[in-house]
């Protein structure tokens, strides 16, 4: 009886769940689409573009390099004003998001 109880508990939160987890994704994404207009949808550049593309960028290089814009040690025209906007676990969703992203 306790199992079915506990089950049936955890089986409530489950919705819950999935809807929180659905409202960070849409939230990440949104984040995500402000880079959109330098650095292509998804971060896929475009073809001859001077913008990196963001896409399939390595998470940890993406981190160092919104850090050091974010710090002002890296040399940028408006990402060091950009980053300034982001909190470190920001970035770090950013570099994760973009990282699992296809080149």
């Amino acid at each position: 009886m306790l199992h079915q109880l506990i089950a049936a508990a955890l089986m409530a939160g489950l919705p819950a769940l999935a809807c929180a987890q659905q409202a960070q994704a849409f939230h990440l994404q949104g984040l995500a689409a402000t880079c959109a207009s330098c650095h292509g949808t998804h971060g896929r550049a475009a073809e001859g573009s001077p913008l990196p593309s963001l896409a399939g960028m390595p998470r940890d290089r993406m981190v160092a390099q919104l850090k050091a814009f974010k710090a002002g040690t890296q040399p940028a025209t408006i990402m060091h004003q950009l980053a300034k906007g982001y909190s470190d676990a920001q970035i770090e969703q950013l570099a994760g998001y973009f990282a699992a992203q296809k080149r």
